[in-house]
């Protein structure tokens, strides 16, 4: 099902600025912030307020259509939402981020905190810092 049925079924019309945002997250390369998000769209020369950015953001983050992943200075991005439980991986240098499949290998140690903390663990983020191949060989061509 694409976003524009999910927010259909779930009560919610296509407006303008969830259509914008949307499509600016099809298209990104990276996850955005709020502000690049805002910032991009101005660029375009569409009028949407940062506030508006702000609250589609929450309502397509509510809805499951994205996914915050955070910078390697814990800043939060925004991209699209796949299918299934993913983690993600993102580049320090040049912040691209990649998804990964990990549930299972997962399940054992929620097991060891649940038992550890008495905590009934219901969701995780997880998510890794490093360097993408095309930065690690930008690094070796620059020594």
């Amino acid at each position: 099902m694409d976003w524009k049925e999910t927010l259909s079924l779930k009560g919610y019309r296509l407006s303008k600025p969830r259509k914008r945002v949307m499509d600016l997250l099809e298209s990104a390369q990276v996850a955005l912030s709020p502000q690049q998000i805002h910032q991009q769209l101005q660029q375009e020369g569409h009028d949407i307020g940062l506030v508006s950015v702000y609250r589609t953001l929450d309502l397509l983050t509510k809805l499951d259509l994205v996914v915050v992943i955070y910078d390697p200075q814990r800043n939060p991005g925004y991209t699209l939402r796949s299918d299934g439980h993913h983690h993600y991986i993102m580049c320090q240098v040049c912040h691209k981020a990649l998804e990964f499949t990990g549930q299972d290998d997962i399940e054992a140690l929620v097991q060891r905190v649940e038992e550890e903390t008495s905590f009934q663990v219901r969701d995780h983020l997880l998510q890794l810092f490093g360097l993408c191949p095309d930065c690690q060989h930008h690094q070796i061509q620059t020594r």
